[in-house]
């Protein structure tokens, strides 16, 4: 990807913490993924409204239900993790 070097004003203590994080020559990356990052969330949050405005909000059991659910699916890839060394053994026998 080509790029181009533009000028931003950022607070002075926010860059110089980060700079002291990620060194000086990474400093450009990590502004570059934050704001990747800040356009898949506003993207998202496009969405998020547009399937609103077709479909309505969002109700709380709905988001209840879904918590529920994504906690059970990161407990099934815990135990998986947890079995994996059984597993292993097992199949170097």
């Amino acid at each position: 990807m080509a790029t181009k070097k533009y000028t931003v004003t950022l607070p002075e203590e926010l860059a110089e913490e980060i700079r002291a994080e990620v060194g000086p020559g990474a400093f450009s990356a990590y502004v570059t993924r934050a704001i990747e990052r800040q356009r898949e969330h506003d993207r998202l949050g496009e969405l998020v409204e547009r399937l609103e405005g077709e479909y309505g909000p969002v109700i709380d059991a709905d988001l209840t239900a879904a918590e529920a659910e994504r906690r059970e699916i990161e407990q099934w890839f815990a135990d998986q993790d947890a079995d994996a060394p059984a597993r292993r053994d097992a199949t170097a026998a």
